[in-house]
This record gives C-alpha cells, structure tokens and sequence, in this order.
C-alpha cells in the first residue's frame, strides 16, 4: 500500500462456527527467494503456487529492473533469468512499497556488483532500520552512498570492482541478514561463510542448494551453524512448487480455535521446522490441531492442518523459540486472551523492529479491547478470560501493518463487542485474500466506508 492511500477500516464481530477447507497462499519467505534465484539462474525457471501479494511482486519488478524476464503464463509464473554475475544496474531506483524481505535480501544480491542501485520505500518501510545488513557488506567493499539517519531508506549502495569473501557471525537470529550474505557471496570469488549462533528459516540455504549453488552446512561443538557458500558458481533454472505459508494459516488456524464449534482443514502448509513454533505452542496450550497427508514437496515438508474449536491453558513461551515463529506473535497474543491463565512470551525484541513496533501495537490493540497484558522490553504476558467477558468495542491501531491487522480482525470473531481497525488495506501485501477466505468460512468481517 502506499502510504498517501485513504485508510480502510474494517470491523470483526462474533462469528458462528467457522467450518471448510481452504488454501492459503503461497508462502511469502519461499516467494522472493524463488523470484530472486529464478531472476539471477541461466534457463527457465517456472513457479506454481507464487504469493501474489504486493510485496512479493515488488521483488519481481525489481528482478526485472534488473535484467531478468518475469512474465505469468495461466497459473505459473515463467522466468528467464540473467545468469549469475550478470545482473544490469537499474535505470530507476528500486520501489519496494513495504516489502523489508525483497529489500534486505536485494540488498544483499547487488551488494557485490559493480554497479550503484538505489532502494526506496513506502512510510512504514522507511522507518526500518538496514544497518544489520549493511555493516555486513561494507566489509565485503561494498560503499553506503546515501543512507538517512539510522541506516534507513532511501539507501544507495555502489559495489566494488572486486568484492571480498567474509566470515560473518550474525549480531541477531535473523533469517534476512544471513541470506543477504549468502547472496552476495554469489558474486564474489572465493567462500564466504555465515555463522549462525541460533538457527533461523533455512530457505536460503535449502533452495541455492537446489539451483546448483555450492553450498554446505555444519554445526560446530556449540551447535552454531556455518554455512560456506563458493561464489561466481552457475545456478540453474528449477521447477517450483511453493507451498502454503504458514504464517497466513496462521490466522484462520486461531480464529477456529477461538470460535465455538469450528471445524476446519487448512491444506498444504509447509512444515518447514524453522517455520512451526506457533503449531508448537498452540497444541502446548491444549489445542486441537491435527497434522494429516504429510508430504514431501521440493524438498520441504508440507501438510494439512485439521482445527477445531479448543480450551486454552496459559504457556510460557520460551525465547529461543522466537526465531520459528517470529510473525506469528500477534496471532498468539489473541489466542492468549482466550485461554486460562498467564501466557508469558518472551524474547520478543526482533519485533520492535518490524512492519511497526509490533510488540507496543499489540499490547496497545488488546489493551484497547479489555484485555489484560503487560507489555516489557522483550515480553508480553496476557492473562486470558476463556469467556472472553467484556473484551472488545476498542479501535485498533495498525500502523500500516498487515499482521497488525488480520490478527486484530480475529480477535473480533470471538469478542463479546466487535473490533475494528484503522485500516485494512495494507493485508494486500502478504495476504490479498484475507478477507474472501475468512468470510467464506463463516466469519463476520466488514469493511468500512473510507475514512475521511
């Protein structure tokens, strides 16, 4: 969305059994890395399942900016890539509206050229800080041409005539900074080795391997992984089947949870064990989630989920479990507000730094709505109400951010008073059939008038 838009409110209220079988869409970390290898591999590389939401396409268009050619046949998605080590400077700065995944990564992927590349972004986009992936490329040579205050867009970047192979220890679990090093690796010679203290999503790592990149994995004595990847390698065209996003089943997997008598089958999810924390917890809680027809596909596992209406307990949730389900705190929030007891979540501090201070904006949504919570630097503890007496009539501010909003709008499913937020329309980016989905299993979800 971009941030001159209107804002769209929308209201939730409490919903009959949700009941069916759905699909969500692909999932989104498996998206952008299947644009951005399809885009850089010589050959034809072919895409099924693609998100199609607004960030994702953003990595598209910066593909294409960038020599690769991009196109939709029927319901694939067909690319020619350059090659690698033979992207073109793009005649125009790269526009990634909201998207901190296309640009830390595309960071990281043009880092090593020799060529200047500028990065724009929306509002919310624009207060994120890139410091954590630039300091890394500047020890491979690459110069920081123009940066505001705090490593924030608008950033350009001016690569080296020769980059320089690093071994780089990651400050933070973050699955971005790792990849964009990875990535610019690529295109340097030599090996340049990530150490990662605590395992973060390994797409990167699992899908190069898969487009003929050289690459190894291995755990030292204190379990931190070393991931060496040979640059200026070739990297062929693959055929990709992107499965469902776990974090976007989050949202309908808790609101039947949370709704009595549902009954509901999310099919194809990926089961990826970097990507499954919230599954984890949530059955740690007492719910009713079933994993059925686990599969293989492209080399990660996927299943469908089975959920129904279920009695909550209180958990702590410890913080080495943060990486695997970073985006879904705000959805456990809510379910957190229906169970019995303290829920204690702790080793949150990544999410101050994402699409908003998400960490302040829950504790602020559900405080607006009844409920309980104390907000701390790393932590959130909710004490919940199963009957959820009281909770609702508040306004939620989303601060133009998609998790913000579709978690609010199921905590309304379940309130004994509707919710509203402040705008919805920024689910686009991740998630454009939010609303069609949850509606067409029963939920009772509204959009408003523009606000004036």
């Amino acid at each position: 969305m971009s941030h001159d838009a209107m804002p769209h409110p929308a209201l939730s209220r409490r919903s009959q059994a949700l009941s069916g079988r759905v699909r969500v869409p692909g999932d989104k970390s498996i998206s952008h890395r299947s644009l951005m290898f399809g885009g850089l591999a010589s050959g034809e590389t072919r895409i099924t399942g693609l998100l199609e939401g607004e960030d994702v396409l953003r990595t598209a268009d910066a593909m294409r900016a960038m020599g690769a050619l991009i196109e939709r046949q029927g319901d694939s998605w067909v690319i020619r890539g350059t090659g690698n080590g033979c992207l073109l400077e793009p005649e125009a700065p790269l526009d990634f509206g909201n998207a901190g995944t296309g640009a830390r990564l595309t960071m990281g992927l043009v880092g090593t050229y020799e060529m200047t590349t500028r990065f724009v972004g929306d509002a919310s986009l624009s207060k994120r800080p890139m410091g954590r992936v630039l300091d890394s490329l500047r020890q491979m040579g690459t110069q920081v041409l123009e940066a505001e205050a705090g490593n924030r867009l608008p950033i350009t970047l001016r690569g080296p005539k020769h980059a320089a192979p690093i071994t780089y220890r990651v400050p933070m679990a973050s699955a971005q900074v790792k990849s964009a090093v990875l990535l610019a690796g690529l295109n340097t010679p030599g090996i340049t080795t990530v150490i990662e203290p605590v395992m973060t999503r390994d797409h990167t790592e699992k899908m190069l391997a898969g487009f003929g990149a050289e690459i190894e994995v291995e755990k030292d004595a204190e379990g931190a992984r070393h991931i060496r990847i040979k640059g200026q390698g070739d990297l062929k065209g693959q055929t990709i089947a992107v499965p469902g996003d776990p974090s976007s089943a989050a949202f309908p997997l808790v609101a039947a949870l949370l709704v009595p008598g549902s009954d509901l089958t999310i099919q194809n999810v990926l089961m990826n064990p970097t990507r499954t924390g919230l599954i984890l917890t949530l059955q740690e809680m007492g719910a009713e989630i079933e994993l059925m027809n686990r599969r293989d596909a492209g080399g990660e596992e996927v299943a469908d989920l089975r959920v129904r209406s279920s009695k909550l307990k209180g958990v702590t949730v410890p913080p080495e479990r943060a990486p695997s389900m970073i985006d879904e705190y705000p959805v456990l929030a809510v379910a957190a507000s229906f169970a019995e007891g303290e829920t204690v979540m702790l080793g949150l501090e990544e999410l101050r730094v994402k699409e908003s201070d998400r960490l302040a904006a829950v504790a602020a949504g559900l405080k607006a709505n009844g409920i309980d919570c104390t907000e701390g630097d790393a932590s959130l503890s909710v004490r919940g109400r199963p009957d959820g007496k009281g909770f609702g009539g508040g306004t939620v501010a989303t601060h133009l951010d998609h998790r913000i909003a579709m978690a609010f709008l199921v905590l309304g499913l379940a309130t004994e008073r509707p919710v509203t937020i402040d705008d919805a329309s920024m689910i686009a980016t991740s998630f454009p059939e939010f609303m069609e989905l949850m509606t067409g299993l029963g939920a009772t979800i509204e959009q408003r008038g523009e606000a004036g």
